[in-house]
Protein backbone atom coordinates (compact mmCIF):
# COMPACT_ATOMS: atom_id res chain seq x y z
CA UNK A 1 0.00 0.00 0.00
CA UNK A 2 1.23 3.42 -0.52
CA UNK A 3 2.46 5.38 2.27
CA UNK A 4 0.32 7.95 3.53
CA UNK A 5 2.73 10.09 5.59
CA UNK A 6 1.41 12.00 8.32
CA UNK A 7 2.09 15.96 9.77
CA UNK A 8 5.36 15.45 11.55
CA UNK A 9 3.98 18.78 13.95
CA UNK A 10 0.56 20.08 15.03
CA UNK A 11 1.49 23.71 14.36
CA UNK A 12 2.76 22.02 10.84
CA UNK A 13 -0.54 21.01 10.71
CA UNK A 14 -2.26 23.94 11.67
CA UNK A 15 -0.54 26.03 8.84
CA UNK A 16 -1.34 23.52 5.94
CA UNK A 17 -5.14 23.34 7.27
CA UNK A 18 -5.47 26.99 7.79
CA UNK A 19 -3.33 27.38 4.11
CA UNK A 20 -6.43 25.47 2.87
CA UNK A 21 -9.02 28.07 4.29
CA UNK A 22 -7.06 30.94 2.96
CA UNK A 23 -7.17 31.66 -0.51
CA UNK A 24 -8.46 34.20 -3.28
CA UNK A 25 -12.20 33.85 -1.02
CA UNK A 26 -10.45 36.26 1.38
CA UNK A 27 -8.15 38.14 -0.15
CA UNK A 28 -11.15 39.59 -2.71
CA UNK A 29 -14.59 37.45 -1.77
CA UNK A 30 -14.54 38.87 2.22
CA UNK A 31 -13.72 42.46 0.94
CA UNK A 32 -16.33 42.62 -2.23
CA UNK A 33 -18.80 40.78 0.18
CA UNK A 34 -18.31 43.54 3.21
CA UNK A 35 -18.23 46.61 0.85
CA UNK A 36 -21.92 44.86 -1.15
CA UNK A 37 -23.26 43.93 2.48
CA UNK A 38 -22.61 46.94 4.36
CA UNK A 39 -18.92 46.79 5.45
CA UNK A 40 -19.21 46.32 9.56
CA UNK A 41 -22.74 44.96 10.03
CA UNK A 42 -21.39 42.14 7.56
CA UNK A 43 -18.60 41.30 9.03
CA UNK A 44 -19.74 40.80 12.52
CA UNK A 45 -22.64 38.28 10.87
CA UNK A 46 -19.70 36.84 9.23
CA UNK A 47 -18.05 36.05 12.68
CA UNK A 48 -21.06 35.17 13.82
CA UNK A 49 -21.04 32.29 11.28
CA UNK A 50 -17.99 31.70 11.29
CA UNK A 51 -18.08 30.35 14.97
CA UNK A 52 -21.38 29.18 15.21
CA UNK A 53 -22.03 27.08 12.39
CA UNK A 54 -19.00 26.68 10.52
CA UNK A 55 -16.81 25.13 13.77
CA UNK A 56 -19.00 22.51 14.35
CA UNK A 57 -19.23 21.14 10.64
CA UNK A 58 -14.81 21.88 10.75
CA UNK A 59 -14.49 20.03 13.81
CA UNK A 60 -16.91 16.68 12.68
CA UNK A 61 -14.51 16.59 9.45
CA UNK A 62 -11.54 16.37 11.43
CA UNK A 63 -13.08 13.53 14.01
CA UNK A 64 -14.12 11.82 11.29
CA UNK A 65 -10.88 11.41 9.55
CA UNK A 66 -8.73 11.19 12.44
CA UNK A 67 -11.11 7.94 13.44
CA UNK A 68 -10.95 7.00 9.92
CA UNK A 69 -7.75 7.51 8.62
CA UNK A 70 -8.52 7.57 5.18
CA UNK A 71 -9.22 9.77 2.77
CA UNK A 72 -12.68 11.82 2.13
CA UNK A 73 -14.48 8.28 0.40
CA UNK A 74 -12.70 5.45 2.24
CA UNK A 75 -13.25 7.68 5.70
CA UNK A 76 -17.51 6.01 5.34
CA UNK A 77 -16.14 2.59 4.67
CA UNK A 78 -13.91 2.61 7.54
CA UNK A 79 -16.30 3.76 9.58
CA UNK A 80 -18.71 0.61 8.50
CA UNK A 81 -21.24 2.89 6.40
CA UNK A 82 -19.63 2.48 2.84
CA UNK A 83 -23.14 3.21 1.65
CA UNK A 84 -22.60 6.75 2.84
CA UNK A 85 -19.08 7.47 0.88
CA UNK A 86 -21.00 9.01 -1.66
CA UNK A 87 -20.64 11.96 0.58
CA UNK A 88 -16.92 11.78 -0.21
CA UNK A 89 -17.45 11.21 -3.27
CA UNK A 90 -19.47 14.36 -3.78
CA UNK A 91 -16.58 16.13 -1.78
CA UNK A 92 -13.42 14.61 -4.12
CA UNK A 93 -15.93 15.84 -7.14
CA UNK A 94 -16.17 19.26 -5.48
CA UNK A 95 -12.30 19.66 -4.69
CA UNK A 96 -11.66 18.61 -8.43
CA UNK A 97 -14.02 21.03 -10.18
CA UNK A 98 -13.36 23.60 -7.85
CA UNK A 99 -9.43 23.47 -8.28
CA UNK A 100 -10.17 23.09 -12.45
CA UNK A 101 -11.77 26.86 -12.38
CA UNK A 102 -9.50 28.01 -9.51
CA UNK A 103 -6.50 27.12 -11.37
CA UNK A 104 -7.46 29.48 -13.95
CA UNK A 105 -7.89 32.65 -11.91
CA UNK A 106 -4.77 31.87 -10.00
CA UNK A 107 -2.78 31.71 -13.63
CA UNK A 108 -4.93 35.32 -13.67
CA UNK A 109 -2.47 36.87 -10.89
CA UNK A 110 0.44 35.23 -11.76
CA UNK A 111 0.70 36.81 -15.04
CA UNK A 112 -0.25 40.06 -13.17
CA UNK A 113 2.38 39.61 -10.86
CA UNK A 114 4.77 40.38 -13.68
CA UNK A 115 2.46 42.94 -15.75
CA UNK A 116 2.74 45.29 -12.35
CA UNK A 117 6.55 44.70 -12.03
CA UNK A 118 6.54 46.04 -15.92
CA UNK A 119 4.95 49.09 -14.73
CA UNK A 120 2.16 47.80 -16.96
CA UNK A 121 -1.00 49.35 -15.04
CA UNK A 122 -2.76 50.00 -18.68
CA UNK A 123 -3.48 46.30 -18.29
CA UNK A 124 -6.89 47.69 -16.31
CA UNK A 125 -8.04 48.89 -19.94
CA UNK A 126 -7.47 45.44 -21.50
CA UNK A 127 -8.65 42.94 -18.85
CA UNK A 128 -11.38 41.15 -21.15
CA UNK A 129 -8.29 41.05 -23.75
CA UNK A 130 -6.00 39.47 -21.26
CA UNK A 131 -8.26 36.64 -20.08
CA UNK A 132 -9.27 35.82 -23.72
CA UNK A 133 -5.42 35.34 -24.33
CA UNK A 134 -5.98 31.32 -23.98
CA UNK A 135 -1.81 31.17 -24.34
CA UNK A 136 -0.25 32.95 -22.25
CA UNK A 137 -2.82 32.74 -19.43
CA UNK A 138 -3.09 29.26 -19.95
CA UNK A 139 0.68 28.93 -19.59
CA UNK A 140 0.15 30.62 -16.19
CA UNK A 141 -2.09 28.18 -15.22
CA UNK A 142 0.08 25.36 -16.32
CA UNK A 143 3.08 26.69 -14.09
CA UNK A 144 0.60 27.30 -11.37
CA UNK A 145 -0.90 23.67 -11.39
CA UNK A 146 2.57 22.61 -11.51
CA UNK A 147 3.90 24.34 -8.83
CA UNK A 148 1.16 22.74 -6.85
CA UNK A 149 1.44 18.83 -8.41
CA UNK A 150 4.99 19.16 -6.94
CA UNK A 151 4.47 20.59 -3.36
CA UNK A 152 1.42 17.73 -3.13
CA UNK A 153 3.73 14.89 -4.74
CA UNK A 154 6.54 15.77 -1.74
CA UNK A 155 3.89 14.29 0.49
CA UNK A 156 2.23 15.53 4.09
CA UNK A 157 5.33 16.62 5.88
CA UNK A 158 7.95 17.25 3.03
CA UNK A 159 5.83 18.79 0.35
CA UNK A 160 2.31 20.41 2.06
CA UNK A 161 3.43 20.93 5.35
CA UNK A 162 6.74 22.47 5.00
CA UNK A 163 5.39 24.84 1.87
CA UNK A 164 2.38 26.33 4.47
CA UNK A 165 5.29 27.01 6.84
CA UNK A 166 6.80 29.31 4.42
CA UNK A 167 3.92 30.35 2.66
CA UNK A 168 1.34 31.31 5.17
CA UNK A 169 3.65 33.82 7.49
CA UNK A 170 5.23 35.34 4.16
CA UNK A 171 1.30 35.46 2.98
CA UNK A 172 0.57 37.73 6.75
CA UNK A 173 4.05 39.82 6.44
CA UNK A 174 3.30 41.04 2.89
CA UNK A 175 -0.65 41.75 3.98
CA UNK A 176 0.16 43.84 6.82
CA UNK A 177 3.54 45.57 5.04
CA UNK A 178 0.47 46.69 2.47
CA UNK A 179 -1.55 47.29 5.44
CA UNK A 180 0.75 49.71 6.91
CA UNK A 181 1.30 51.69 3.12
CA UNK A 182 -2.16 51.93 2.61
CA UNK A 183 -3.01 53.51 5.72
CA UNK A 184 -1.20 56.80 4.82
CA UNK A 185 -2.69 57.50 1.75
CA UNK A 186 -5.55 60.24 0.96
CA UNK A 187 -9.04 59.23 2.54
CA UNK A 188 -7.90 55.89 3.87
CA UNK A 189 -9.91 56.10 6.85
CA UNK A 190 -13.05 56.24 5.64
CA UNK A 191 -12.58 52.89 4.21
CA UNK A 192 -11.25 51.88 7.39
CA UNK A 193 -14.83 53.29 9.24
CA UNK A 194 -17.18 51.77 6.65
CA UNK A 195 -15.37 47.80 7.73
CA UNK A 196 -15.05 48.66 11.44
CA UNK A 197 -17.77 50.78 12.57
CA UNK A 198 -21.32 48.76 12.04
CA UNK A 199 -24.34 50.54 10.60
CA UNK A 200 -26.67 48.28 12.17
CA UNK A 201 -29.54 49.78 9.87
CA UNK A 202 -27.85 48.04 6.93
CA UNK A 203 -28.76 44.81 8.40
CA UNK A 204 -30.80 42.43 6.45
CA UNK A 205 -31.75 38.81 5.95
CA UNK A 206 -30.26 39.15 2.41
CA UNK A 207 -26.99 40.40 4.36
CA UNK A 208 -27.17 37.59 6.72
CA UNK A 209 -27.56 34.84 4.13
CA UNK A 210 -24.91 36.38 2.09
CA UNK A 211 -22.74 36.67 5.24
CA UNK A 212 -23.57 32.76 5.87
CA UNK A 213 -22.24 31.63 2.50
CA UNK A 214 -19.44 33.33 2.81
CA UNK A 215 -18.27 32.24 5.82
CA UNK A 216 -19.21 28.59 5.16
CA UNK A 217 -17.36 28.62 1.79
CA UNK A 218 -14.02 30.81 2.49
CA UNK A 219 -13.44 27.98 5.30
CA UNK A 220 -13.77 25.07 2.59
CA UNK A 221 -16.14 23.20 4.19
CA UNK A 222 -18.27 20.32 2.80
CA UNK A 223 -15.97 18.77 0.59
CA UNK A 224 -13.64 16.09 2.57
CA UNK A 225 -10.60 18.55 2.73
CA UNK A 226 -10.50 18.26 6.56
CA UNK A 227 -11.59 14.47 6.40
CA UNK A 228 -8.16 14.27 4.38
CA UNK A 229 -5.96 16.23 6.73
CA UNK A 230 -7.66 14.74 10.03
CA UNK A 231 -6.41 11.35 8.77
CA UNK A 232 -3.11 13.19 9.00
CA UNK A 233 -2.54 14.30 12.55
CA UNK A 234 -1.74 12.18 16.40
CA UNK A 235 -5.00 11.11 18.72
CA UNK A 236 -3.03 13.13 21.20
CA UNK A 237 -4.17 16.24 19.19
CA UNK A 238 -6.54 18.39 20.47
CA UNK A 239 -9.21 18.51 17.78
CA UNK A 240 -11.29 21.70 19.60
CA UNK A 241 -8.60 23.92 19.91
CA UNK A 242 -6.83 22.75 16.31
CA UNK A 243 -10.66 23.76 14.61
CA UNK A 244 -10.71 26.92 16.73
CA UNK A 245 -7.40 27.93 15.66
CA UNK A 246 -7.99 27.30 11.98
CA UNK A 247 -11.17 29.45 11.99
CA UNK A 248 -9.49 32.03 13.75
CA UNK A 249 -6.34 32.17 11.53
CA UNK A 250 -9.00 32.47 8.72
CA UNK A 251 -11.33 34.75 10.00
CA UNK A 252 -7.75 36.93 11.13
CA UNK A 253 -6.63 36.76 7.39
CA UNK A 254 -10.51 37.87 5.67
CA UNK A 255 -9.84 40.98 8.78
CA UNK A 256 -6.70 41.53 7.65
CA UNK A 257 -7.50 41.31 3.96
CA UNK A 258 -10.32 44.37 4.58
CA UNK A 259 -7.89 46.01 6.40
CA UNK A 260 -5.72 46.20 3.54
CA UNK A 261 -8.17 46.95 0.45
CA UNK A 262 -10.63 49.19 1.92
CA UNK A 263 -8.19 51.58 2.42
CA UNK A 264 -7.30 51.65 -1.19
CA UNK A 265 -11.13 51.82 -1.65
CA UNK A 266 -11.39 54.98 0.03
CA UNK A 267 -8.30 56.26 -1.44
CA UNK A 268 -9.67 55.81 -4.96
CA UNK A 269 -13.03 56.84 -4.52
CA UNK A 270 -12.33 59.98 -2.87
CA UNK A 271 -13.78 59.00 0.51
CA UNK A 272 -17.14 57.42 -0.80
CA UNK A 273 -16.67 53.71 -1.38
CA UNK A 274 -18.43 53.70 -4.63
CA UNK A 275 -17.78 53.14 -8.37
CA UNK A 276 -14.49 50.45 -7.50
CA UNK A 277 -16.08 47.65 -9.15
CA UNK A 278 -16.74 44.06 -8.11
CA UNK A 279 -15.80 40.37 -8.10
CA UNK A 280 -13.05 39.84 -10.37
CA UNK A 281 -13.41 44.02 -11.49
CA UNK A 282 -12.42 44.70 -8.38
CA UNK A 283 -8.84 42.83 -7.62
CA UNK A 284 -7.30 43.07 -11.71
CA UNK A 285 -9.14 46.41 -12.62
CA UNK A 286 -9.60 48.62 -9.85
CA UNK A 287 -6.95 47.87 -7.94
CA UNK A 288 -3.90 48.01 -10.33
CA UNK A 289 -5.43 51.26 -11.72
CA UNK A 290 -4.82 52.37 -7.84
CA UNK A 291 -1.28 51.20 -7.80
CA UNK A 292 -0.92 53.30 -10.90
CA UNK A 293 -2.11 56.16 -9.20
CA UNK A 294 0.53 56.06 -6.29
CA UNK A 295 3.03 56.34 -9.25
CA UNK A 296 5.36 54.24 -11.76
CA UNK A 297 7.66 52.99 -8.77
CA UNK A 298 5.91 52.77 -5.87
CA UNK A 299 3.13 51.22 -7.64
CA UNK A 300 4.82 48.64 -9.26
CA UNK A 301 6.68 47.80 -6.10
CA UNK A 302 3.02 47.67 -4.51
CA UNK A 303 1.50 45.86 -7.20
CA UNK A 304 3.94 43.11 -7.48
CA UNK A 305 3.68 42.50 -3.70
CA UNK A 306 -0.22 42.65 -3.97
CA UNK A 307 -0.48 40.03 -7.18
CA UNK A 308 2.73 38.11 -5.30
CA UNK A 309 0.73 37.47 -2.25
CA UNK A 310 -2.45 36.38 -4.31
CA UNK A 311 -0.76 33.76 -5.40
CA UNK A 312 0.69 32.92 -2.57
CA UNK A 313 -2.93 32.76 -0.99
CA UNK A 314 -4.27 30.98 -4.00
CA UNK A 315 -1.30 28.38 -3.51
CA UNK A 316 -2.02 27.75 -0.33
CA UNK A 317 -5.86 26.84 -1.24
CA UNK A 318 -4.98 24.87 -4.62
CA UNK A 319 -2.28 22.07 -2.73
CA UNK A 320 -5.22 21.72 -0.69
CA UNK A 321 -7.66 21.23 -3.19
CA UNK A 322 -5.25 18.92 -5.04
CA UNK A 323 -4.85 16.64 -1.79
CA UNK A 324 -8.69 15.41 -1.43
CA UNK A 325 -8.24 13.65 -4.80
CA UNK A 326 -4.63 12.83 -4.44
CA UNK A 327 -5.45 10.98 -1.14
CA UNK A 328 -8.41 9.07 -2.55
CA UNK A 329 -6.48 7.80 -5.28
CA UNK A 330 -3.47 6.79 -3.05
CA UNK A 331 -5.80 4.98 -0.45
CA UNK A 332 -8.04 3.08 -3.12
CA UNK A 333 -6.06 2.03 -6.36
CA UNK A 334 -2.33 1.87 -4.29
CA UNK A 335 -0.53 3.71 -6.39
CA UNK A 336 2.60 5.99 -5.05
CA UNK A 337 2.11 9.61 -4.02
CA UNK A 338 4.16 11.12 -6.97
CA UNK A 339 2.35 9.21 -9.50
CA UNK A 340 -1.30 10.30 -8.11
CA UNK A 341 -0.21 14.10 -7.42
CA UNK A 342 1.03 14.83 -11.18
CA UNK A 343 -2.11 12.53 -12.53
CA UNK A 344 -4.72 14.11 -10.78
CA UNK A 345 -3.08 17.53 -11.21
CA UNK A 346 -3.30 16.82 -15.04
CA UNK A 347 -6.68 15.70 -15.40
CA UNK A 348 -7.85 18.71 -13.58
CA UNK A 349 -6.10 20.78 -15.66
CA UNK A 350 -7.87 19.38 -18.43
CA UNK A 351 -11.06 19.60 -17.33
CA UNK A 352 -10.56 23.91 -16.29
CA UNK A 353 -9.88 24.27 -20.37
CA UNK A 354 -13.47 25.03 -20.84
CA UNK A 355 -13.05 27.22 -17.84
CA UNK A 356 -10.25 28.96 -19.55
CA UNK A 357 -11.93 29.53 -22.90
CA UNK A 358 -15.08 30.69 -21.54
CA UNK A 359 -13.72 34.02 -20.82
CA UNK A 360 -14.77 35.64 -24.25
CA UNK A 361 -12.14 33.20 -26.28
CA UNK A 362 -14.99 30.83 -27.05
CA UNK A 363 -18.33 32.07 -27.75
CA UNK A 364 -19.60 28.37 -26.80
CA UNK A 365 -18.09 28.24 -23.10
CA UNK A 366 -18.96 32.04 -22.81
CA UNK A 367 -22.09 31.33 -23.29
CA UNK A 368 -22.80 28.05 -22.02
CA UNK A 369 -25.94 27.58 -19.90
CA UNK A 370 -28.81 29.79 -19.43
CA UNK A 371 -30.87 29.42 -16.12
CA UNK A 372 -33.98 29.45 -15.80
CA UNK A 373 -35.86 33.50 -15.70
CA UNK A 374 -32.46 34.68 -16.93
CA UNK A 375 -31.81 37.77 -18.54
CA UNK A 376 -28.30 36.37 -19.91
CA UNK A 377 -26.63 32.98 -20.54
CA UNK A 378 -23.62 32.30 -17.71
CA UNK A 379 -20.24 31.07 -18.87
CA UNK A 380 -18.61 28.07 -17.79
CA UNK A 381 -16.32 29.26 -15.69
CA UNK A 382 -19.33 30.75 -13.64
CA UNK A 383 -21.69 27.94 -13.89
CA UNK A 384 -19.48 25.67 -12.52
CA UNK A 385 -18.61 27.95 -9.23
CA UNK A 386 -21.83 27.83 -8.97
CA UNK A 387 -22.14 23.68 -9.13
CA UNK A 388 -19.43 23.28 -6.82
CA UNK A 389 -18.65 25.97 -4.83
CA UNK A 390 -21.67 27.51 -4.45
CA UNK A 391 -23.94 24.16 -3.99
CA UNK A 392 -22.34 21.23 -3.64
CA UNK A 393 -20.57 22.68 -0.26
CA UNK A 394 -23.47 23.22 2.17
CA UNK A 395 -25.08 20.16 0.20
CA UNK A 396 -21.55 18.20 1.65
CA UNK A 397 -21.90 20.13 4.83
CA UNK A 398 -25.58 19.49 5.48
CA UNK A 399 -25.01 15.41 4.61
CA UNK A 400 -21.72 15.64 6.78
CA UNK A 401 -23.37 16.55 9.92
CA UNK A 402 -26.16 14.49 9.02
CA UNK A 403 -24.50 11.28 8.57
CA UNK A 404 -22.36 11.85 12.25
CA UNK A 405 -25.42 12.90 14.51
CA UNK A 406 -27.42 9.94 13.14
CA UNK A 407 -25.29 7.61 11.45
CA UNK A 408 -22.18 7.31 12.95
CA UNK A 409 -24.03 8.08 16.34
CA UNK A 410 -23.00 10.99 18.50
CA UNK A 411 -21.20 9.16 21.48
CA UNK A 412 -18.74 7.62 18.45
CA UNK A 413 -18.18 11.21 17.46
CA UNK A 414 -17.38 12.82 21.02
CA UNK A 415 -15.72 9.85 21.94
CA UNK A 416 -12.73 10.81 18.73
CA UNK A 417 -13.54 14.37 20.26
CA UNK A 418 -12.64 13.83 24.09
CA UNK A 419 -9.31 12.21 23.08
CA UNK A 420 -6.25 15.20 23.34
CA UNK A 421 -9.11 17.03 25.30
CA UNK A 422 -9.31 15.96 28.77
CA UNK A 423 -11.89 17.90 30.00
CA UNK A 424 -14.56 17.38 27.15
CA UNK A 425 -16.96 16.03 28.94
CA UNK A 426 -17.95 18.84 30.92
CA UNK A 427 -16.91 21.65 28.25
CA UNK A 428 -19.44 24.16 26.69
CA UNK A 429 -18.12 22.50 23.23
CA UNK A 430 -20.08 18.97 24.05
CA UNK A 431 -22.79 21.32 25.35
CA UNK A 432 -23.24 23.24 21.82
CA UNK A 433 -22.91 20.40 19.64
CA UNK A 434 -25.28 18.74 21.29
CA UNK A 435 -27.60 21.63 20.82
CA UNK A 436 -27.14 21.92 16.94
CA UNK A 437 -25.86 18.82 15.70
CA UNK A 438 -28.99 16.24 15.48
CA UNK A 439 -31.63 19.10 13.92
CA UNK A 440 -30.85 22.77 13.75
CA UNK A 441 -27.35 22.94 11.92
CA UNK A 442 -28.25 20.08 8.61
CA UNK A 443 -31.27 21.83 8.40
CA UNK A 444 -29.75 25.17 8.05
CA UNK A 445 -27.21 23.95 5.44
CA UNK A 446 -30.14 22.66 3.51
CA UNK A 447 -32.18 25.54 3.38
CA UNK A 448 -28.98 27.19 2.27
CA UNK A 449 -28.50 25.03 -0.45
CA UNK A 450 -31.89 25.19 -1.16
CA UNK A 451 -32.18 28.54 -1.08
CA UNK A 452 -28.75 29.11 -3.45
CA UNK A 453 -30.28 26.23 -6.16
CA UNK A 454 -33.66 28.25 -6.00
CA UNK A 455 -32.25 32.09 -6.65
CA UNK A 456 -29.47 30.97 -8.65
CA UNK A 457 -30.59 28.58 -11.50
CA UNK A 458 -34.47 28.94 -10.98
CA UNK A 459 -34.71 32.88 -10.49
CA UNK A 460 -37.15 32.29 -7.61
Amino acid sequence: MAARGNFSSRIGFIAAAAGSAVGLGNIWGFPYEAGAGGGAIFVLVYLFFCFALCFPVMLTELAIGRKSGRNAVGAFDALGHKKWNFIGKLGVLSGALILSFYNVIAGWAFGYTFEMASGNFAITEHFKEYTTNIYAVGIYGFLFMVSTAFIVSKGVSGGIEKAAKILMPSLIVMMVSLILYSLFLPNAMAGIKFFLLPDFTKLTLSVAFNAMGQAFFSLSLGMGTFITYGSYISKNDNLVSSAALITLTDVGIAIIAGLMIFPLIGFISGGTLSGVGRGPELIFVTLPHIFGEIGPTAGSIVGMIFFSLLCFAALTSTVSLLEVPVSYVIDEFKISRKKAAWLMSGIVYLIGIPSLMGNGYSAYFSEFITYVSASAPTDFLSFIVNVANDSFLPLGGALMIFFAAHIWKRENLEAEISMGFEGYEKSWVRKYLRFVMPILLPATLIIMFSMIVLVTFFGM
